[in-house]
């Protein structure tokens, strides 16, 4: 007999893990809406060609693409991130208004290695802004940004760069800009590798030891900031310095120079940003893993078009679900409260039952009606562990009497109300304190001799 088994680094999601999915993804999907974004769904499936191109992904993520080959002998690929199918969107559809806004929440996978936080099918929730030049539209993502995890009760340093700028930096230091990316690659992994690692990497990929020398020197400046960089290498005026003066003010008029943190020497893993580029961390330090990143990336659509001369400015983030799942993880009591509300039939009332679940369901209250068959104290003990706060009984004589048995499973209390009162109740604790529409009397209908 076959061992049954998830494949390594996919999982499946049910009861209270999937419930605090929902309610992150809630938030996100709330959040994107309120920011004007329009949803989207792209393709899982793409052929091999567009994920592998030269504008794409880059070497490094190419080789943890999943590939295969259909029944024609086509060869596709399973999508790595959401931002190369959203560009071929953009691409396949040049009449599309700007600028344009768009969000997707959908999984992505990779076969790469497997640790707290990373999977090789996993979610991703992506906000991409199509059509604006400009420090407008990277200020704007960071701004979503903090306000999804202040909403999530996470508090996060968003840390900054700027490709273009940071290229002259290794431009006025004697880096070829063939060489650029490279360098850029490695330094990217500074945090996890440090100064020593960083160095070592650079020496086996054969750059010569002046330039090793060159960013060993780079490193040891402690914290640089961009008042530093740019005036050690006269970089004034320079565009990727403007970049980097724009944004900086930008951030600060909106109240966002504390949670944006700009850092000289943050790249990102992918080839395809041209500007601005971030990532998002836990500000207390206890999770490194990052919570979500993005940048600029103009010159994919043209590129994808064969106009390698025409820019369509874009920027987007990308939110991680399963870091941010696997940080709410850590902490305690972060499962969100069962907003369910459980009836439970005594006898035969299983019609009384249904048409209260009907009423309470009609204002937007979540019920479940009991269909277990088991004896009522182990029914309110399984209800109880499950964090559900309200329970409604109806027995004989609520049923005769049109009343229901409110128990407040938090509060330790019992009372027999009117069906129409204890929406009430329920609806404050449900909805908030705003005002819930009242309901009539539910008739039940005659119990059964």
């Amino acid at each position: 007999m076959q061992e049954l088994q998830n494949v390594k680094g996919t999982y499946d999601y049910f009861g209270k893990t999937q419930a605090v999915r929902q309610k992150v993804q809630a938030v996100l999907r709330g959040q994107f809406e309120l920011y004007d974004f329009e949803s989207m769904d792209t393709t899982l499936l793409n052929e091999l060609d567009l994920l592998t191109s030269k504008y794409a992904g880059g070497d490094e993520i190419v080789k943890e693409m999943y590939q295969l080959t259909d029944q024609g002998g086509r060869r596709l690929g399973l999508r790595y991130d959401l931002t190369i199918p959203f560009s071929k969107v953009i691409a396949l559809n040049p009449g599309m208004e700007l600028p344009y806004r768009r969000y997707e929440i959908g999984k992505v996978f990779r076969d790469g290695p497997v640790k707290k936080g990373r999977l090789r099918e996993f979610l991703q929730c992506d906000a991409d802004i199509v059509g604006v030049s400009g420090p407008q539209a990277e200020a704007e993502l960071m701004m979503l940004a903090a306000d999804v995890f202040r909403r999530l009760d996470i508090p996060v340093v968003i840390q900054w760069n700027n490709r273009r700028f940071l290229g002259e930096v290794l431009q006025s230091a004697g880096i070829a800009p063939q060489e650029h990316l490279s360098v850029m690659l490695t330094l990217d992994k500074l945090a996890k590798i440090g100064r020593a690692g960083v160095l070592a990497e650079l020496e086996s990929k054969h750059f010569t030891p002046e330039a090793v020398n060159v960013i060993s020197n780079l490193l040891e400046l402690k914290e640089p900031g961009f008042p530093e960089l740019a005036e050690r290498f006269s970089l004034s005026g320079q565009p990727g310095a403007e970049e980097v003066l724009a944004l900086q003010q930008l951030l600060a008029d909106i109240g966002l120079a504390e949670t944006c943190r700009f850092d000289p020497f943050l790249s990102r893993g992918l080839s395809f940003y041209t500007g601005t580029v971030y990532e998002i961390f836990d500000a207390s330090g206890s999770y490194t893993s990052s919570l979500g990143s993005g940048g600029r990336y103009d010159a994919i659509v043209g590129k994808l078009l064969g106009r390698e001369d025409m820019e369509y400015p874009t920027a987007g983030i990308s939110f991680g679900m399963e870091s941010i799942m696997a940080l709410l993880g850590e902490r305690q009591n972060s499962e969100p409260k069962d907003g369910r509300v459980l009836i439970v039939p005594i006898g035969a009332n299983l019609p009384q039952a249904l048409l209260a679940a009907s009423a309470l369901r009609s204002e937007g209250i979540r019920v479940s009606v009991d269909s277990s068959g088991r004896k009522l104290k182990k029914t309110l003990a399984s209800a109880s562990a499950k964090g559900t706060r309200f329970v409604i009984l109806i027995g004989d004589s609520e049923a005769e009497s049109g009343n229901v048995r409110l128990k407040d499973m938090l509060l330790q209390t019992e009372e027999v109300v009117p069906l129409e009162e204890a929406l009430l109740v329920i609806g404050k604790w449900t909805h908030g304190p705003a005002e819930i529409p009242q309901i009539g009397p539910v008739p039940w209908p005659v119990p059964s001799a």
